[in-house]
Parts: C-alpha cells; sequence; structure tokens
C-alpha cells in the first residue's frame, strides 16, 4: 500500500529524480529544452534538502511512498504567495511519476496537502499550473475552479498560466470522507 507522509531529509535525492523525471515528460514542448536538459538531480537534491530541512511556517514537502518503499511522487505546499487572490494556502508543486500515474497517488498527495494546510488553519488553497499542461483538468476534477489567469516570465519565457482555487477545504476533505475515497 502506498503511504504519504512528510519528507525526511534522506528523501531529497528521490525527490530530486522525481523531479527530473517528471518535468522531462510532462513539459516537452512547453518549457525550454535547454531547461529540461540543463535539469540535474544533484542540483535539484540541493533544493529539496534545504526545503526539507526548512519545513514549518514557511511551507512542507510530502512524499508518497510506493509499495517497494521508493519515492514515487511529492508535494508541496504552505502559506500562499502574494498574487492578489484571496487564498491561504498554496500547493507549490505536485508530481507523480509517470508510470505511477492514474492510480490515486495524485488525489491522495493532494488531499493530504489539504489537510496538513487546514490543520495550520489554512483553509482555503490554489495551484498555479501552465495553462498548456494537460494536468489542469487534474485540478478541476479535483474539485478546483478556474480563478485566476496570467503571462509570467520563467526560464527566460513567457507562459500562460492558470490558477485553480479550492475556497473551502473543510468542504473538500468532507466530501472526501463521506465518499470513501483513500489511497
Amino acid at each position: 500500500m502506498t503511504q504519504i507522509r512528510l519528507a525526511r531529509p534522506g528523501d531529497a535525492g528521490a525527490i530530486a529524480e522525481v523531479h527530473v523525471a517528471t518535468w522531462r515528460a510532462a513539459y516537452p514542448g512547453m518549457l525550454p529544452d535547454r531547461v529540461l536538459l540543463g535539469l540535474s538531480p544533484e542540483r535539484e537534491g540541493a533544493y529539496w534538502r534545504h526545503a526539507i530541512a526548512t519545513q514549518g511556517r514557511a511551507g512542507f514537502v510530502q512524499v508518497a511512498e510506493g509499495e517497494t518503499g521508493g519515492i514515487v511522487g511529492y508535494g508541496s505546499a504552505g502559506p500562499a504567495r502574494a498574487s492578489g487572490l484571496d487564498f491561504a494556502g498554496e500547493v507549490y508543486t505536485l508530481y507523480v511519476t509517470p508510470d505511477h500515474q492514474g492510480r490515486g497517488l495524485g488525489r491522495a498527495l493532494l488531499h493530504a496537502m489539504f489537510e496538513r494546510l487546514r490543520r495550520e488553519r489554512r483553509n482555503s488553497a490554489l495551484i498555479w499550473v501552465l495553462a498548456a499542461n494537460p494536468a489542469r483538468y487534474f485540478y478541476q476534477a479535483m474539485g478546483g475552479e478556474l480563478v485566476a489567469e496570467r503571462r509570467e516570465r520563467h526560464f527566460g519565457a513567457l507562459l500562460d498560466e492558470a490558477a485553480y482555487g479550492w475556497a473551502d477545504l473543510n468542504a473538500v476533505l468532507d466530501r472526501r470522507e463521506k465518499a470513501g475515497r483513500h489511497v
């Protein structure tokens, strides 16, 4: 059975491997090739070591650990960053390895992050996604409402983004409990 848990310092390397693999699978044609080719598990590992070491009020990282014990997905969330939108929390990242997609892990990670945000008294949340990313439909299926769109410069390219929001995490999690959906 898959376990969703708070990331530990020793997870940084595995999270970095998932990060590189998922970005290279998800973003061809959306991000410049040089960005995808330049991804490095070592560099990403340093970033994730820092993110895990500084978990707390600034955010948290959760992982999906597969049946064999390896990390097959991760997500990070915390206080909403400045966007002019009225949401208390924000999901910063959510990625599941391509060979583990379609098994409910994204849903389980998203709900686990919503639960933790709610415990931190952040009762609403949003996530920004590339508008060209088909994963945006996952967030719609999870009850997220399109609340904003913007064009931002990332990696030297102007990219269209869409924000999906959940105004009431209590209602989202209550519906989940009533439906009995657990991974």
